[in-house]
């Protein structure tokens, strides 16, 4: 069994940093791309940033230059420093993993996501 577990959310304000984690754990044979994504009150989930098993990054457009993704293969983690935070960066915050498991199968796992509330 897979599991995907984040960190490190929290209250922040604007201005501040919060640097998410995101382990993969459990029957893992491979792990291909991870990444990030959020979803705010009444708003679809959107994405943040992807990393792939070979280091090549995606951002959204309107993150580039304050967040940046990075991944510790070694530990199957990957994190999101998140900087210059403003209030509509308040959202829910979702890793993913696109993972072989044990069974050999390919497939999307999700965390159960990190709240993340900037505000003064």
């Amino acid at each position: 069994q897979v599991q995907v577990v984040e960190s490190g959310g929290g209250l922040v304000q604007p201005g501040g940093s919060l640097r998410l984690s995101c382990v993969a754990s459990g029957r893992i044979f491979n792990i291909g791309a991870m990444g990030w994504y959020r979803q705010a009150p009444g708003k679809q989930r959107e994405l943040v940033a992807t990393i792939t098993n070979d280091g090549r990054m995606n951002y959204a457009d309107s993150l580039k230059g304050r967040f940046t993704i990075s991944r510790d293969y070694a530990k199957n983690t990957v994190y999101l420093q998140m900087n210059s935070l403003k209030p509509e960066d308040t959202a829910v915050y979702y890793c993913n993993g696109r993972i072989r498991s044990g069974s050999g199968i390919w497939s999307d796992y999700w965390g159960q996501g990190t709240q993340v509330t900037v505000s003064s």
